[in-house]
């Protein structure tokens, strides 16, 4: 096998991103820097190609007026027109503000409003409308430039330009102020803010989050010298640009180490494009990751039955000694290396080319936490996974693990440079050079982010191990206690809830209360691929949601969960005593979810209370009604008589563990 390419040194990184983006010009200017599927067929830019197409954007930027400090938008799915809007943007000292492509206008409209958006950098028609539509309330937004022209052609507002106008734009400012480029990218310091992405407020109006030049690179370059990441790495953007996780992998990093990002042709060719380029750098949330699981365990129970019984059996091995070998363990026996080489040429190779992570050599998953039971089973088939802890605030990088040191029950030591400590409530406070600049015009909040003695306040739950790791408990307002004074962890539950692929979300609730109920969102596909193998007719998800078999098939799921909550001393009160199976899924639209697809757990509560308040006086069925919104922005109802089950709980295992 031929050897990895050194590290390139970190002393002589330049410190701000346009001047990364000069330096990969110079030093390998003819390799690849970009590539985009169109058609069916990847397109490449070389870094050369970038950096001039970058100059050009950011004199066009600067001929509609757009100053240093100032914010630019950037919506759209992962296309590289708008990934060098962000670094022209940059280059001439203003702050890209990318926005959640998913979001409808009313939700954009804050953020324009608050970020004094003059000009937006679009995908295509859905999110020129949106702009339009936004701008009735926000005057200030002067000029919107789209990538696809698609559906525009008889649009007369004088603000949109075509990118092609701006580029043309671009070259006559140069013409015409040469020296301007140069000087505005001399001007910029590392500690300036280098972009802006809002949290996703879900307690409360969303914040914009400043982060410097140095900050974000300075995480790069600390992970990048960690897992010795080379300018031969191979990333597929693919998540929401405008999420800190994503942008920090296909984005600083990209920019940091000089390695090809590329972008799929859609997020419906995304399983697809992964198989073509085989990337060897990887990040999903857990979520990604429960769909791939979902896709596969599809597939199996399609499968002849002499598979299925081969694929159990050696997923079996795997769980017992697939991890040890990953970690090189040498304490494996021969026999069990031997009977685990025969699995990965029959199952877990096939397996990894299912998923698309074949030459996959680092794999990360954050966003939430991750179910253990998910996590082993990455690992187990030889997939390099492992868990990071970050925010926005903090440019991602706090905690990551390192190479023969995972668990799946910590996040790893805290990255190069990181500091922690747990507050007397068990909060995790930091102190990092990632740490953002401040919340955007509200001094107050970063202020109150902020202990007396300088520490961040992350508002996580947890504590460093003896081996120096953190263990996330849970969020720290989630983490509660139930009425016997048991702990009461909800995200613990609803990850290993989740870990079946017949479950797609779970919400579970139990703080003062004297038992543990949940709610369920059932994976229609999944559940639906289960029914048609049954012969069971169903009209939709609330059709099939309802149905009794269906609840019998959530039942065993919940009830295995309880088996192995019984055998935990900690969570052993924990076990979900009744459920409900949701007549609509949870939905960031409906404001259930967040954009990032993390449940709002206070929100769900109150709109659902009636529901909550069934499952803990023990009814056996509630009826309920809830306004929904549709994808075309009309608003309509879903009601239905909810069935409420119970599960099986395991009160002589809960004596043992004690």
């Amino acid at each position: 096998m031929a050897q990895k390419p050194p590290v390139q040194s970190t002393s002589a990184v330049p410190a701000t991103f346009p001047a990364l983006v000069e330096h990969h010009a110079k030093v390998r200017g003819s390799r690849p820097a970009m590539r985009e599927k169109d058609l069916g067929i990847w397109q490449t830019m070389t870094w050369a190609e970038l950096a001039l197409q970058v100059r050009a954007l950011a004199n066009g930027l600067a001929a509609l007026g757009v100053k240093p400090g100032q914010h630019v938008a950037i919506v759209g799915e992962n296309r590289p027109r708008l990934y060098l809007s962000m670094m022209a943007a940059q280059t001439i000292g203003a702050i890209p503000v990318p926005l959640y492509q998913d979001a409808v206008a009313q939700e954009m409209l804050y953020v324009l409003q608050d970020a004094e958006i003059r000009v937006a950098v679009v995908e295509d028609q859905e999110q020129v409308d949106k702009m339009l539509e936004a701008s009735e309330q926000c005057p200030a937004l002067a000029y919107v430039v789209y990538d696809d022209p698609r559906g525009l052609r008889n649009y007369q507002e004088d603000r949109l330009l075509s990118y092609e106008q701006l580029l043309e734009m671009g070259n006559g400012h140069a013409a015409a102020h040469p020296a301007y480029i140069d000087d505005a990218m001399a001007a910029i310091k590392p500690d300036d803010a280098a972009a802006m992405f809002y949290t996703s407020g879900t307690t409360g109006k969303p914040k914009g989050v400043m982060l410097s030049h140095h900050a974000l690179i300075d995480r790069a370059l600390a992970i990048q010298e960690l897992e010795n990441l080379t300018d031969h790495e191979d990333v597929l953007a693919y998540l929401p640009p405008a999420w800190i996780g994503q942008n920090m992998f296909s984005y600083t990093q990209f920019l940091v180490t000089g390695f090809t990002v590329n972008h799929p042709e859609s997020p419906d060719t995304v399983s697809i494009d992964m198989h073509d380029i085989g990337p060897t750098y990887y990040f999903a949330p857990p979520r990604v990751l429960e769909g791939l699981l979902t896709h596969v365990m599809i597939r199996m129970e399609d499968a002849s039955a002499f598979k299925r019984k081969m694929f159990h059996a050696f997923m079996r091995l795997a769980r017992r000694v697939g991890v040890r070998i990953l970690d090189k363990d040498p304490h494996v026996s021969a026999l069990d290396k031997f009977k685990y080489a025969i699995g990965n040429m029959l199952v877990y190779g096939p397996l990894r080319n299912a998923l698309g992570m074949s030459r996959v050599r680092v794999a990360y998953t954050a966003g939430e936490a991750i179910g253990p039971d998910l996590f082993v089973f990455y690992r187990s088939i030889g997939i390099n996974l492992k868990q990071l802890y970050g925010s926005t605030e903090t440019s991602v990088f706090v905690c990551v693990q390192s190479d023969g040191q995972v668990r799946a029950d910590t996040v790893g030591p805290p990255v190069k440079g990181v500091d922690i400590r747990v507050a007397k409530d068990g909060e995790i406070q930091i102190k990092s050079p990632g740490m953002f600049k401040g919340y955007y015009r509200n001094p107050q909040a970063t202020s109150e982010s902020y202990t007396e003695d300088g520490w961040y306040h992350t508002g996580d739950a947890g504590y460093l191990d003896e081996d120096g790791q953190l263990k996330i408990i849970d969020r720290a307002k989630d983490v509660g206690k139930l009425a016997d004074g048991s702990l009461f962890a909800p995200k613990y539950i609803e990850n290993k809830l989740k870990f079946f692929q017949h479950i797609k979300e779970a919400v579970a609730f139990g703080a003062n209360k004297s038992e543990v109920c949940a709610f369920i969102n059932i994976d229609l596909e999944a559940v639906g691929n289960w029914a048609e193998r049954r012969g069971l007719p169903y009209a939709g998800y609330t059709d099939l949601a309802g149905k009794p078999e269906v609840y019998e098939l959530i039942r065993e799921c919940v009830n295995q969960v309880n088996v192995e909550l019984a055998t935990d001393p900690k969570l052993a009160q924990s076990q979900v005593s009744r459920f409900l199976i949701l007549h609509k899924e949870l939905d960031p639209d409906d404001d259930e979810l967040t954009r990032t697809r993390k449940v709002r757990r206070t929100f769900i509560a109150q709109k659902y209370g009636v529901l909550v308040d069934a499952l803990f006086e023990g009814k056996s069925s509630q009826f309920i009604e809830t306004e929904v919104k549709f994808e075309d922005g009309r608003s309509g109802k879903i009601s239905a008589d909810l069935k409420i089950a119970t599960a099986t709980v395991h009160p002589d295992n809960i004596k043992k563990a004690a």
